[in-house]
């Protein structure tokens, strides 16, 4: 018998084609009437938002940053004093996400997102931020944004490199919450529905990336890896890519495409069951291989030394990593995660073995 706790996200969301049309009421429900809009520097989208807002638009900050760093909240937050916003309005991924959230813990503000990218952050009461080179995370129903737009149409003109790593990026979340202490009948039904949907709309956006259909299978995945997200801890993976973005600056979600195999069959040894049920859930016969070949055949990223890592600090990126780690079915030490980073740096075929010993160079 297992026991567990389990909290629900209550975010209003909102799905479909065209829903972004419907901002301005949307921001109305929430008593708004100056809302400030946030976005990262390539403004994809924002034109529409702004047109769907408005009157209630009154300023723009496009300074959103991978991370969240604090520097950069800071000025946000000089921009929505200046105007005197009483709403936040993200549009972006991830990065714009975290930046809603930063300023909102600051200022109570309530968020409106429109994801587009397939994130997942934007249904959780989770925060990470960088200062002095170091990432870190907290939680508080204080973060949760109020409403999520998730308008498919947005979606469409995401680059195809972007949308197979942010769309593993979302199958990470799932994966995780299947051997999180929170786990229950809840979250394996939401997690396995969200790797079906995301993993077979991958091969599919590839090929297609202008269907709607499939993008809307990857949309409402993200959303649903998100909520596990929201209901359980996060565990070695999540770590590993806070440790390389934070303190070594690699981007988010390809950090997590090229990692989340290699965790896998790391806890393979751990949670056979878990990883079998991946498995049996994606239609291949081991989840770590399979997913890997996945990846390599979309061209996405397979090793940590395309994105920039330098192998010459694997060693402490393994060290901060079991620095208050996140809970995990297998123990780890620092020996064991240099072997395993340094698999990933490599791009080597993740496998199941026992890592005990440095790996070659």
């Amino acid at each position: 018998m297992r026991g567990f706790v389990h909290s629900s996200t209550p975010s209003r969301v909102i799905f479909g084609a065209g829903v972004v049309d419907g901002l301005g009421a949307e921001a109305a429900r929430l008593d708004a009437r100056r809302v400030l809009v946030l976005s990262g520097p390539s403004r994809r989208s924002v034109d529409r938002i702004r047109g769907a807002l408005g009157t209630l638009f009154v300023a723009e900050f496009t300074g959103a940053r991978m991370h969240a760093p604090v520097a950069v909240t800071e000025q946000a937050l000089a921009v929505a004093r200046e105007h005197e916003v009483d709403c936040l309005v993200a549009v972006g991924g991830g990065t714009a996400t975290g930046l809603a959230k930063a300023v909102a813990a600051r200022t109570g503000l309530p968020q409106l997102i429109v994801p587009t990218t397939y994130a997942g952050s934007e249904v959780t009461s989770v925060l990470g931020e960088t200062a002095n080179g170091r990432k870190t995370t907290r939680s508080s129903p204080g973060l949760l944004p109020e409403t999520v737009l998730y308008d498919v149409d947005l979606t469409l003109g995401l680059p195809v490199d972007l949308s197979i790593a942010s769309g593993v990026n979302a199958v990470a979340h799932a994966v995780e919450a299947l051997y999180s202490p929170q786990v229950n009948a809840l979250i394996d039904a939401v997690a396995h529905a969200a790797i079906g949907l995301i993993v077979p709309a991958l091969a599919a956006v590839a090929a297609r990336p202008a269907d709607r259909s499939t993008r809307a299978d990857l949309l409402e995945g993200a959303w649903l890896a998100g909520t596990c997200l929201a209901s359980a801890d996060m565990g070695l993976h999540h770590k590993l890519c806070h440790v390389l973005g934070g303190s070594f600056g690699l981007p988010h979600a390809p950090a997590h495409t090229v990692v989340l195999p290699h965790v896998i069959a790391f806890n393979a040894h751990a949670v056979p069951d878990v990883t079998a049920g991946i498995a049996a859930t994606m239609g291949v016969p081991d989840a770590a291989a399979g997913l890997a070949e996945l990846i390599g055949t979309l061209g996405g990223p397979t090793s940590l030394r395309e994105l920039g890592m330098a192998e010459v600090d694997l060693t402490e990126a393994a060290r901060l990593a079991v620095v208050a780690p996140y809970p995990n079915p297998r123990p780890v030490d620092a020996a064991v995660l240099e072997t395993l980073l340094r698999d990933a740096w490599h791009g080597r075929t993740p496998d199941a073995r026992v890592p005990s010993s440095p790996s070659p160079r």
